[in-house]
Formats: structure tokens, C-alpha cells, sequence
């Protein structure tokens, strides 16, 4: 998590509840109330390497860009880190704002149902200027069977007025980016 002062940035509650929900099987009660939430998994091969492109895919914004986003950010997600994403078509883009609040490099973990995983990814919080409030997390996940998984977490609300006229569209567009970074993640991990 983010420290206080950098938080107030932050145009939403609950910072970093992507990173809980996370390491869960279900993430059952934790999401925030009135936002609306997503949450899809798929698996996209086995083994260390596949973990370890998927990984580095997730950590170096290869996702975002493989799905058709301009990206502008540093080169590895770590906490504190800006992140501009530039959505729309050629030169007419609508900048999206946003700020790394966590990020984990492949660790080990011990979920509540006792099963042993190995976790990597980070999540991003929207700014003052984005469409929504809320926060997005990308994950890399490899279960003690080796089967390796990326999994996309977010929750959301219109920022404003304005864009809760906009509500609508912005579901079918952010159904639309959920997509390509499923197929983003499929292409690292070697299934194209």
C-alpha cells in the first residue's frame, strides 16, 4: 500500500484491495460496496517458464500494450509508480491516469483454503482525470500443480456525472480492453 500523503492523490476508497482479493480463492466479501467489480481468470499453460513470461509480460505493462493501449510508465510497476494509458484510436486518445499502489514480484503464498501458490502482478488506482473511480489489478498465478493462470481483478464507479451518462459505454469498453488482455496474456505465455 501506498503511504498516506501519496493516497490522497487516489481518487478512491480502499486502496490496494485488489492485492487481498488476490490471494484468495474467492475474494468473497472483500470487494468494496457500491462499486461494480470484474473478476476473470483463465489459465494460460504450466510450468516456471510459462509463469516466468507471464510474469515479466504483467510487470513491464506488456499486458496494456499488447491490448492496444499507449502506455506510458516506467519500465517495471512498482508501488508509487504513474501510469498513463492512452485509450481511443491513431492520434485521438483519451489519457487515463492512474498510479501503481502495490506490486509483487513472484512470491509464495499460503491462501486461506491451505493450497500453496505462487503469486506475481500489481494493481493500479485510478487519478484525478480518469473516467472512474477505482482500482485494476493483473496477476500471474501458478497453483501447486504448476497450472499457470492470469487473472484480471477491478472494481469501479463513474468519476462523475458526466460520466455515469457515459456508464453504458464505458461497461461495453471496459468488457472490450477485459478481452484483450486475455488474449494479451494467452500471447505471452506462448498460446499464440
Amino acid at each position: 500500500m501506498l503511504p498516506k500523503a501519496e493516497q490522497k492523490e487516489l481518487n478512491y476508497p480502499q486502496m490496494g484491495r485488489t492485492r487481498i482479493i488476490a490471494s484468495e480463492p474467492s475474494g468473497a466479501g472483500a470487494w468494496p460496496e457500491g462499486f461494480t467489480h470484474v473478476d476473470q481468470q483463465i489459465r494460460v499453460g504450466s510450468g516456471d517458464e510459462t509463469f516466468a513470461a507471464l510474469c515479466e509480460g504483467i510487470m513491464t505493462f506488456q499486458i496494456q500494450r499488447r491490448a492496444g493501449l499507449r502506455v506510458s510508465a516506467p519500465p517495471r510497476a512498482v508501488p508509487g509508480a504513474p501510469v498513463v494509458s492512452g485509450f481511443g484510436v491513431a492520434n485521438l486518445r483519451l489519457p487515463i491516469p492512474c498510479k501503481v499502489v502495490w506490486a509483487l514480484e513472484p512470491t509464495v503464498l499460503v491462501r486461506t483454503d491451505g493450497e500453496e501458490i505462487t503469486l506475481a502482478g500489481f494493481g493500479y488506482g485510478t487519478l484525478p482525470g480518469h473516467p472512474a473511480l477505482g482500482e485494476e489489478a493483473f496477476i500471474a498465478m501458478k497453483l501447486s500443480d504448476g497450472g499457470v493462470y492470469f487473472r484480471i481483478l477491478a472494481f469501479s464507479k463513474p468519476a462523475g456525472f458526466i460520466f455515469k451518462l457515459g456508464a453504458p459505454v464505458t461497461k461495453l469498453t471496459q468488457r472490450g480492453v477485459s478481452k484483450s488482455y486475455l488474449q494479451a496474456a494467452r500471447a505471452l505465455a506462448g498460446q499464440f
